[in-house]
């Protein structure tokens, strides 16, 4: 059997088992099986997989599950039937990878949320995925497809968690309209034992504001895709917390499209690494030959706190326009020692003063936060992440 038979022979069993969708659900399925099937897995021989190895996650028979959801919906946001949305399903269906691909063929797992135009949703739209722990290992394939309407305004909050050994392999799709603002979160808290894969694809259109924070807090072997593509004088925000101790893996790939003149998009990163963990940042920036007086900042921050960790971060700028500004840095340390003596020398322990300053690095991300419930609930949990460390 060749390599990629082999991994797709439990996947067509569970695929076959399948309850039989509506028509054109169904042939989304299968289409989407079959160049998964022709693909299998990425490797690390191809480059966006280079740091990332799936191996474990390719080996594994999994069998699939619905992961448990709890929707909190506002008012004046609307849950609509699948069906209500097929081409939608369509036409953002974001099959860049081998696992999105296989999130469309398991098509099933699906919330779609529509907020009508000019609608102004104060409070936030909350969508928590969590798979329980089960025989064997399970695998969800979570589907949110989310229409924002012309000048609406909307906060959605995705969280991930579960307990056991299971893969949530998860696909995020938002169209925001002529002037919309979209700001979204995406919180993972998976088991320590979990593969986390997710996609996030954002189709911007003129002049709409969409603000993305990535908050990758859990999981063994995690990896986060956001995808943007921007219209004529749209601006996008890409916000990222990653924190990876132990023998995680953590890799971010985002890739920011400017595909119209007049688009503005900011990008900050930061990773915290301890223990033996790896982390991989790739940051892609596309400008066409026709988006003029694009202006593209990206800044990617790393703070070391052991000598097993490894962080690969690499800026990709493509630019095919002549009248733009982009910038890219990135940086990797360690905690700062003069902080840290001075901060002892005023009486504070040494394992406190460095909680206290990857506190502080965290922070800036944090302060970014603008869903108050989410912004405190994140406070704790880094306080008792470094608070550990502290003791």
């Amino acid at each position: 059997m060749t390599p990629v038979a082999e991994q797709t022979g439990n996947w067509l069993a569970e695929f076959t088992k399948q309850q039989p969708a509506a028509p054109w659900m169904q042939k989304l399925r299968e289409a989407a099986f079959e160049r998964f099937s022709t693909l299998g897995f990425p490797t690390t021989h191809e480059e966006d997989w280079r740091f990332t190895n799936v191996a474990p996650i390719a080996r594994t028979a999994f069998r699939v599950a619905a992961a448990g959801c709890e929707l909190r919906i506002p008012d004046g946001v609307q849950v609509l039937h699948p069906d209500d949305a097929s081409a939608d399903f369509a036409r953002y269906a974001a099959d860049r990878n081998a696992f999105a691909l296989l999130n469309t063929a398991f098509l099933g797992n699906v919330n779609v949320l529509r907020v009508p135009k000019g609608a102004v949703v104060e409070a936030p739209i909350e969508i928590a995925y969590e798979v329980s722990e089960q025989e064997g290992p399970v695998a969800a394939h979570p589907r949110t497809l989310i229409l924002v309407g012309a000048n609406a305004q909307c906060v959605i909050v995705e969280r991930f968690r579960g307990a056991g050994t299971y893969l949530t392999n998860a696909v995020t799709a938002i169209a925001a309209g002529e002037g919309a603002v979209v700001d979204h979160y995406q919180v993972q808290q998976e088991s320590a034992q979990a593969y986390h894969v997710a996609a996030i694809e954002a189709v911007l259109g003129r002049s709409a504001n969409f603000t993305a924070h990535s908050l990758a807090l859990g999981g063994a072997l995690v990896r986060n895709d956001v995808n943007v593509t921007l219209s004529e004088g749209s601006e996008a925000t890409l916000n990222g917390l990653y924190i990876a101790g132990g023998t995680q893996h953590i890799d971010n790939h985002t890739s920011i499209d400017h595909a119209k003149p007049h688009g503005t998009s900011h990008e900050l990163y930061k990773g915290i690494l301890d223990g033996k963990s790896s982390a991989v940042f790739n940051g892609r920036v596309l400008v066409r030959k026709d988006a003029q007086k694009t202006d593209s900042k990206q800044t990617n921050k790393n703070l070391v706190l052991s000598d097993d960790a490894v962080i690969n971060t690499k800026p990709e700028l493509q630019i095919f326009a002549d009248d733009v500004r982009c910038t890219h840095g990135a940086t990797i340390g360690q905690l700062d020692t003069e902080a840290l003596f001075y901060m002892q020398s005023r009486g504070i322990g040494r394992r406190q003063a460095r909680s206290l300053l990857t506190y502080a690095f965290a922070q800036d991300i944090v302060d970014r936060v603008k869903v108050p419930s989410l912004k405190d609930s994140l406070e704790r949990i880094l306080f008792e992440k470094f608070h550990e460390h502290a003791h």
